[in-house]
């Protein structure tokens, strides 16, 4: 995604898809049929319309061309909010049983709630099953679930650390191959400079949970309405008691991310590294534009020296829901968006991709980037894809839970609060939660 900017979700529009998903009837319901019996091909030569409800920006230029390929076809892309704002949205529309899209984007994260409701199409009827290995590991886990494939990866977000290679020359600090080094170059950075930091942080459910996938955490166990939820792991008991070394320290900028100030500081060196999404450099040109030049990517640091692991943060997907009545049409545009040749306008608008083939191609591993000085930066990204754990798993009200973790959680990063007993107190209401909506809640 070309920008991941963090949001909080709907409460009364997550427990509606809840409702949905453990089959009681409140928010409503009714049928749809479909265009076709699984025959994309004849549904383009039929044409028609179908809507399209995204925020994606690359996505314009390939409806365009989807559209100039199949004349007879029509894309109506809608902008019907970002992330929760669409989903409560598409939430709605599907208990009212009407203005239902054709095409759906939805972040990995958020899949769940609407696949366990039966909102959205199984595609493995139609041969998205074929299409695992075309697909990186983490994105694919994120769409398929016992055999059926809920929608397909729009893009990704392997993990890497963007630093400020010139606030790293200046006091020479080398960047670091381990989390612990990562804490020892912080302290380096604000003893030599007490108004930089090494980043900022004051609280976000994303890259909590993406540091803990990294470090082997497993916090999250689903299987249909049975849910575990436990912070206790070795993965996540790693991750807090590092990353509390900085909050103990005041080693993180007290800085929104998206912020007037956050661009600030990316653009004057008062930001020095930033661990997020492949997506990232996209982001950097447009927000921090002085800083051309300055900054680098690197891998991710490591939690144990020599044991490469990565973790995804960020991306969506793009799903039929189930009340669509142009299935096959849709279907036609999700292969062509997410596995044909629309994948190559998108990575070149800036779009980061989830296929292994445009992974591992050489255009784009030899891509340079001026922004980072030449460097070849797909190269990193890449590497870092192939090293992200499949085995990860979302709470199928993972943004309710996203949207309470700075009232638990968040604690720590304003107050005297551990960030372990924070992660603790986040567990618990969680699980209260799922269980008042009905889910088989343990540990």
């Amino acid at each position: 995604m070309i920008k991941k900017a963090r949001r909080t979700a709907r409460a009364a529009g997550v427990a509606c898809v809840l409702t949905l998903a453990l089959g009681l009837t409140a928010c409503g319901s009714s049928d749809s049929g479909t265009d076709g019996a699984g025959d994309p091909q004849a549904a383009l030569e039929k044409g028609g319309t179908i809507t399209v409800w995204a925020w994606e920006p690359t996505l314009k230029q390939v409806a365009k061309d989807f559209e100039a390929e199949h004349p007879k076809v029509k894309v109506k892309l809608v902008n019907a909010g970002t992330g929760d704002d669409q989903y409560k949205a598409l939430q709605n529309a599907i208990s009212a049983g009407s203005g239902v899209p054709d095409v759906a984007q939805i972040e990995y994260y958020a899949l769940g709630q609407f696949s366990l409701a039966k909102s959205l199409t199984d595609l493995s009827g139609r041969g998205a099953g074929k299409l695992a290995s075309s697909y990186s590991p983490g994105p694919w886990n994120a769409v398929e679930d016992g055999g059926k494939v809920y929608a397909l990866p729009m893009d990704s977000g392997p993990m890497a650390l963007f630093y400020n290679k010139d606030v790293f020359d200046k006091h020479h600090i080398k960047v670091p191959a381990t989390w612990d080094e990562y804490v020892e170059a912080a302290r380096k950075l604000h003893k030599a400079d007490p108004h930089a930091y090494i980043a900022n942080d004051t609280g976000d459910a994303g890259f909590t949970t993406s540091l803990i996938w990294q470090a082997g955490g497993r916090p999250y166990g689903v299987k249909g309405t049975d849910v575990s939820i436990d912070f206790s792991d070795a993965g996540t008991t790693t991750y807090a008691k590092t990353w509390q070394k900085l909050l103990d320290d005041d080693l993180l900028a007290p800085v929104s991310s998206w912020s007037d100030e956050w661009y600030k500081g990316l653009s004057d060196g008062t930001i020095a590294t930033l661990a997020t999404g492949a997506w990232m450099p996209a982001n950097l040109v447009s927000g921090a534009p002085d800083a051309a030049g300055s900054w680098r990517a690197a891998p991710l640091p490591q939690w144990k020296a020599g044991d490469p692991a990565s973790a995804e943060n960020g991306g969506s997907s793009l799903a039929i829901p189930e009340k669509s009545g142009k299935k096959d049409l849709a279907y036609a545009f999700l292969e062509y968006a997410d596995a044909g040749a629309g994948v190559k306008s998108r990575i070149k608008n800036g779009a980061f991709p989830a296929t292994t083939a445009d992974l591992k191609s050489k255009e784009f591993l030899d891509a340079k980037f001026d922004y980072f000085g030449g460097q070849q930066a797909n190269k990193v990204f890449a590497e870092s894809a192939a090293n992200v754990a499949d085995d990860w798993s979302y709470l199928p009200f993972q943004a309710y839970a996203n949207s309470i973790f700075n009232d638990k959680v968040g604690k720590a990063y304003s107050s005297g609060t551990r960030l372990a007993d924070g992660l603790t107190q986040w567990q618990d209401a969680s699980r209260t939660y799922g269980t008042e909506q009905g889910f088989n809640v343990g540990k």
